[in-house]
């Protein structure tokens, strides 16, 4: 669908313009023959544009789409138009982007356009979950209700993805830092007592001759091992944006030590709750696992919801591909079969989302008791295996003399 830009002429003869997202040219001259307007001009809005527009809108954070959901909400079901709504909203957003964006998308609901193709113009900022609930939420005429639910939705989505960046955050930093430090010794500190200990004239310890020799390495190669580094992160990312890439990666981070059976809790936590969320507002099977497959954020599991929805399309059931995949333990393709049986399948996608959600929590208490005796018992023999070899020498000299 592309969006086209028009200048015309209404029944009292006052030129408008406005922008409407329709198929093809011809589409735009129906709509506005429609509104009874006599057409001056015409004109596609290059893709270009729309790049800029949605690069511009990426900064975007959870926290004010999930605000603006449900204010809109509570205005939507206080019986406000969505217009006056939505400018309503605008003028007491901070974020300057998200400004913008909603004032754009006022714009094209006073041109004629509905809500969902408005936000479907911005999807950095409204992704194809959030259009597809509100083109639901318009068509059913339950606007308020669908609003509240994606609101509900992303804050748990949101509370989740917190729990477990304050998990993997403290490991992470203190990790940079206990490299840096370490770099830093081995790099300033070691060479100024490698030199006062040339002039000893004697063989030092096994210890002292391997930190020298360690030192000596990295300030030689430290530019190059750095961007040695930069070189292979860059290359994993470039990697990771096609489809073989994000196949092994994803499949490989799954697979990690305690970080993959957290990450996978939250994986099917999420599968589970988006599409219980999609299936409660309305939205057709094949289309709700389509959305959900895009927005699991994981290729390997992308792959296994495709071929779910294969496998609905022909007749059969959700739970048989979700159990052959091996990614989904067995209680949750059971609990998906007996909700498949009785009908209740968003009720029993809720109870694993739940159910997972206190494992999420669990697993992050567990990660951090587990981690930090882990660390302080790294940065213990790294830092001692350096002081013990600078002293060394001089503990043996004290003994000689």
């Amino acid at each position: 669908m592309s969006t086209f830009k028009y200048v015309a002429k209404n029944k009292d003869s006052r030129t408008v313009a406005g922008k409407i997202a329709a198929d093809s040219k011809t589409a735009v001259i129906e709509e506005l023959r429609k509104r009874e307007f006599v057409i001056i001009s015409i004109d596609e809005i290059k893709e270009v544009a729309a790049r800029q527009k949605t690069f511009r809108s990426k900064k975007v954070k959870a926290d004010e789409i999930v605000i603006f959901s449900r204010q809109l909400a509570t205005m939507v079901d206080a019986g406000i138009p969505i217009m006056q709504g939505i400018d309503a909203l605008q003028e007491q957003v901070t974020h300057p982007t998200f400004k913008r964006v909603l004032i754009s998308i006022r714009d094209d609901i006073q041109h004629g356009n509905s809500l969902s193709a408005a936000f479907a113009k911005h999807p950095a900022v409204f992704d194809t979950l959030y259009v597809n609930m509100i083109k639901v939420g318009e068509t059913g005429g339950v606007l308020s209700k669908i609003l509240d639910r994606i609101s509900s939705y992303l804050e748990k989505t949101l509370r989740l993805q917190r729990k477990v960046k304050s998990a993997l955050i403290y490991p992470i930093v203190v990790v940079c830092m206990a490299i840096i430090i370490t770099t830093i010794l081995l790099v300033k500190v070691v060479p100024t007592f490698a030199g006062i200990y040339a002039s000893f004239n004697r063989e030092l310890p096994a210890m002292t001759q391997v930190l020298i020799a360690v030192s000596d390495i990295l300030r030689k190669y430290l530019l190059f091992l750095v961007g040695g580094i930069v070189i292979i992160v860059v290359g994993l990312q470039q990697w990771h944006k096609t489809p073989q890439g994000a196949l092994v990666i994803d499949r490989s981070v799954l697979r990690l030590p305690i970080f993959g059976d957290l990450l996978r809790k939250v994986a099917i936590s999420r599968f589970s709750r988006t599409l219980a969320t999609l299936i409660q507002s309305g939205v057709p099977i094949l289309e709700s696992l389509e959305i959900v497959g895009k927005t699991i954020g994981n290729r390997l599991l992308e792959l296994t919801v495709e071929d779910v929805k294969t496998s609905v399309r022909e007749g059969e059931s959700l739970a048989a591909p979700l159990s052959k995949s091996g990614v989904f333990p067995p209680m949750v393709t059971r609990m998906i079969g007996i909700g498949e049986k009785s009908g209740q399948m968003e009720k029993m996608l809720l109870k694993i989302a739940e159910f997972y959600d206190d494992q999420v929590d669990a697993a992050v208490e567990g990660l951090t008791s587990i981690i930090e005796p882990l660390i302080i018992g790294f940065l213990g023999i790294v830092i001692g295996f350096i002081v013990i070899a600078l002293f060394l020498p001089i503990i043996t000299i004290t003994q000689i003399l």
